[in-house]
């Protein structure tokens, strides 16, 4: 059987707020991600959800557990290595899409992969047909001011899959969208993603969304449940 491709074990946080009572807001969470599994986060705000995705997406650390990627022990590893994994393993896309301005959208897709040692004429190639996958190939010379809010989070959708991650971790990747579009914006994320075959976790409000993928957790007084 192969690795998971995410392993959380026993991941703790808590803040000190500066008030007498810290805040624990995760409390040992225990999760496995399988190899090309979508599985939905359902949480409200507040609830230590982004904080679980920063975690495992190595943007912050636990103050106990393990993360595992791929069958690779990432706790205690120095910043650097930290950097290199993330930008190599790790695809993030958020609420807000988060694009750089001054560039185009075909450039916000391709800087990732200059980044990661990426041949400029293959991250051009890749940036086309990542947008051309999500139905916005004909707007890749467009700023992100040109582009509707659809629009521009699926460019974000395929900046985040630029360097053929293994794990895509999503916070609330429709939520500022109407419901329109956010049905017609998860359905490019799903077919990426399926198209990909790397694994993802989604967190998201929509108990609609949340039902068309693999399976739920829901995060409840710091824990996940089924």
């Amino acid at each position: 059987m192969s690795e998971p491709v995410l392993e959380l074990t026993g991941i703790e946080k808590t803040y000190n707020t500066g008030q007498p009572n810290e805040i624990a807001v995760l409390r040992g969470v225990d999760l496995v991600l399988q190899p090309g599994e979508v599985v939905a986060l359902v949480a409200p705000s507040g609830s230590g959800k982004s904080t679980l995705l920063h975690i495992a997406g190595l943007l912050d650390t636990a103050d106990a557990g393990s993360v595992k990627i791929g069958g690779q022990e990432m706790t205690g590893l120095s910043d650097r290595r930290r950097t290199t994994a993330r930008r190599q393993d790790v695809g993030f896309v958020y609420q807000f899409h988060h694009l750089l301005p001054e560039f185009t959208a075909q450039e916000n897709v391709i800087l990732p992969q200059l980044a990661n040692g990426t041949a400029p004429r293959a991250a051009q190639d890749r940036a086309r047909a990542l947008l051309d996958s999500v139905g916005v190939a004909e707007r890749a010379d467009h700023r992100p001011a040109a582009l509707s809010g659809g629009e521009q989070q699926r460019v974000a959708f395929c900046r985040a899959l630029a360097n053929a991650p293994r794990l895509l971790l999503a916070d609330e990747p429709t939520g500022n969208l109407d419901p329109a579009t956010s049905d017609r914006v998860f359905d490019a994320l799903m077919t990426l993603v399926r198209d990909t075959g790397l694994s993802a976790l989604i967190a998201t409000h929509n108990l609609d969304l949340a039902a068309r993928m693999d399976r739920q957790l829901r995060m409840e007084d710091g824990r996940l449940t089924a």
